[in-house]
């Protein structure tokens, strides 16, 4: 087992990182609160994973939600807090996130909202939660104008990822993955970058030292970011790389058509794209980026039937628009990005003229 931590202060707490984690009472038992505990999943993760979690923490409450995107919701969420009221928990309970992105968002954000904030613990079980959204403390549900528009930040107490779910993710999930951990390399870390190039068909065959390795090193990164900026006032930005335009396709095609991480896949080539017109990134390095996330099995392009306009329209509600103007994360080179509106506005123009196709 590796053991990470996303260092702020009083709130310091531990990722960690291995085989077999699921089934370990003591790593709970560490980071729970002394009342309730309340075990939230989907009907996918269930099956596979909850009664390990239910001996390991001996008898909690469980609430078992559809699986999907589509059901990030706050009514999903009303549901949640139901069956906290229903079971009488105090401020002393926990909540305990089992399953990817949705889940723990979701979850994360009941606890947030309950009584003003009860501890949660992430279990992630898809590789994109384990590198991504498990780590840092972002909460929230979607809106049918825009995704994770409504939430809260609110730090777990653990972040618990068992690499041996893995062997159990479909290999589109793996791939959704793939492209969060790509995002580490582009954004802050080119020796990371050219590691996924020397070993992406090894990742995709799921070896298991390289996923763990995979992992580490991308908590590793949103750890050192997350304790630098926990309230995304300035470099947490960076970690949105590709998401603005990514966000835009999850919300035009409705959520749940791609997975989170195709569309940060194609949205990261459509900011290379850009930042390739703006004079910032060499087309070399902007075909090697492409390649890159190709390799990883992601889409480099959003799906035909989202026109420029709708895009620009639903970029233009994104969360990192300020007093009117769009800001997007931009490579100056790879390993290294960029939070700007200050960019020429044809550049915008054109990349989503190239990339965004009618029917």
């Amino acid at each position: 087992m590796q053991q990470l931590a996303v260092d702020l202060g009083e709130r310091t707490y531990p990722i960690y990182i291995g085989p077999g984690l699921l089934a370990q009472p003591e790593l709970y038992e560490r980071h729970r609160g002394s009342g309730q505990l309340l075990v939230v999943t989907n009907d996918r993760v269930a099956p596979l994973y909850l009664d390990q979690v239910v001996a390991a923490l001996g008898d909690p409450e469980t609430l078992v939600l559809p699986d999907g995107e589509g059901q990030k919701t706050l009514a999903r969420t009303e549901q949640v807090l139901d069956r906290l009221l229903r079971a009488g928990f105090g401020r002393d309970g926990t909540l305990v996130a089992l399953g990817g992105g949705v889940i723990g968002d979701l979850a994360g954000f009941a606890a947030a909202i309950y009584q003003r904030g009860i501890d949660f613990i992430q279990v992630p079980t898809t590789l994109l939660a384990q590198v991504d959204s498990s780590v840092g403390g972002k909460t929230g549900v979607n809106h049918p104008l825009g995704k994770n528009m409504i939430g809260a930040f609110h730090q777990p107490k653990a972040v618990i990822a068992d690499t041996d779910v893995l062997a159990t993710l479909p290999d589109r999930e793996l791939s959704a993955g793939l492209a969060e951990i790509i995002k580490y390399g582009l954004i802050r870390d080119l020796p990371f970058l050219e590691w996924l190039e020397a070993n992406m068909d090894g990742l995709r065959a799921r070896e298991p030292a390289l996923l763990t390795e995979a992992i580490a090193r991308s908590c590793r990164n949103k750890a050192e970011v997350v304790a630098a900026d926990e309230r995304e006032g300035g470099v947490r930005a960076l970690l949105n790389l590709g998401h603005t335009f990514g966000h835009a396709i999850e919300a035009g095609l409705g959520y749940g058509e791609w997975l989170h991480g195709e569309a940060v896949g194609a949205g990261m080539c459509m900011a290379a794209d850009m930042s390739v017109r703006l004079g910032w990134l060499g087309e070399a390095d902007r075909a090697r980026a492409v390649h890159l996330i190709e390799r990883a099995g992601l889409p480099t392009r959003p799906p035909s039937g989202l026109t420029p306009d709708r895009m620009r329209e639903l970029m233009a509600r994104d969360k990192k628009v300020v007093a009117g103007e769009l800001r997007l994360v931009l490579l100056r080179a790879l390993g290294e990005a960029v939070v700007t509106g200050d960019f020429e506005p044809d550049a915008l123009s054109r990349t989503l003229a190239e990339n965004a196709r009618p029917e």
